[in-house]
């Protein structure tokens, strides 16, 4: 009797006829991660009790798979527990038999806020990024810097006296003793395209495929031309000297080629006209080549968008949309991990 061979993982993840099927996308991510290495992080932060009736509290490699799929469609703490309660497939890729029964909403709220203050959300993307990287997913051959305006609904209502930062402007102070418990204080204003916003921003360092090795959320306002430092430090893993950073021409200045420099990697910041000296064709040249890459970043904002309706602040406070920012990241980059992974198997 001839012997069938175990799948490999190639043979598990390049299997993309039915790659949209709940089921299928579940077991994909459940071979691709090693799921024992996420829970002894989670472990090591996440200080397990008894419920307030004695029973042995979740496990947090549970919890945080329930944060994956609250990300992946867009749900809140009530919607994913009753979806884990009535979905096979959703029970399924959070290890959990059909005779039980999903954590509450306010278990997975305080798991958030516990690991949110424990800042283990960072240590898992790292993680999860390295074994990325490790399955050749996540390839660092270029960097790929850009930021997003982040909404909140929790802004202030009626007429307001408030200072307005444009975008690419200095940032200004906010005055927030006028606005009412209602709003998030933590939020501020910016002016962008003739359009005002009042919440965060999130700033990406991805790879060239648009992949997020790197987040760093501050407020609105906040000026992003003056943070690539900050931006930088971001990415936890070491970076190959020499590769080229690509951002749009606002991230051009003199403080910015030196930071560049001093980290070792290429300037293929897009070129800026300056007043009386317009771009020459070499310069012209050289924005367009870099632009057939650059806009990958932006198409990763607008996957979050689209994919996972992100984009709109689900939280108050700057450390929890931290939070939401990386959640997202590690969502997008699992997202779109099954199919880079197939292609690899066919080059």
């Amino acid at each position: 009797m001839k012997i069938q061979k175990q799948p490999t993982l190639a043979d598990s993840i390049c299997d993309l006829r039915a790659r949209k099927i709940k089921k299928t996308f579940f077991t994909q991510i459940n071979t691709l991660i090693d799921w024992d290495t996420i829970s002894i992080l989670i472990n090591n932060d996440y200080l397990k009790g008894k419920s307030a009736t004695g029973k042995p509290s979740y496990d947090g490699t549970l919890l945080f798979k329930m944060c994956l799929l609250q990300s992946w469609y867009g749900l809140s703490d009530y919607e994913v527990e009753d979806r884990i309660n009535d979905s096979l497939s959703f029970s399924y890729f959070c290890g959990m038999t059909i005779e039980q029964v999903a954590p509450d909403h306010s278990t997975l709220s305080r798991f958030r806020t516990a690991l949110t203050k424990t800042q283990t959300f960072e240590k898992l993307f790292t993680s999860i990024n390295k074994q990325l990287e490790a399955h050749n997913i996540i390839v660092k051959t270029g960097l790929i810097i850009d930021a997003s305006v982040i909404d909140t609904p929790l802004r202030p209502k009626g007429k307001t006296n408030f200072k307005v930062t444009e975008d690419r402007f200095a940032d200004q102070v906010e005055v927030h003793k006028e606005y009412p418990d209602s709003v998030d204080k933590e939020g501020t204003w910016l002016k962008k395209r003739g359009k005002y916003h009042f919440g965060f921003k999130k700033h990406h360092v991805t790879d060239n495929e648009g992949l997020v090795l790197g987040v760093l959320t501050t407020t609105a306002s906040k000026n992003e031309i003056a943070n690539l430092e900050e931006v930088l430090e971001t990415v936890n893993v070491a970076l190959p000297k020499g590769i080229p950073l690509k951002a749009d021409k606002g991230y051009q200045s003199k403080k910015n080629v030196a930071i560049l420099k001093k980290r070792n990697l290429k300037n293929h910041i897009l070129k800026k006209a300056v007043k009386n000296k317009p771009l020459t064709k070499w310069e012209t040249r050289f924005n367009k080549l870099i632009g057939k890459t650059r806009f990958k970043v932006e198409r990763t904002f607008g996957g979050i968008k689209l994919w996972f309706k992100g984009g709109i602040a689900r939280y108050r406070g700057m450390k929890k949309m931290h939070t939401q920012n990386l959640m997202e990241a590690i969502c997008y980059n699992l997202y779109r991990s099954p199919g880079i992974f197939a292609s690899n198997c066919k080059n």
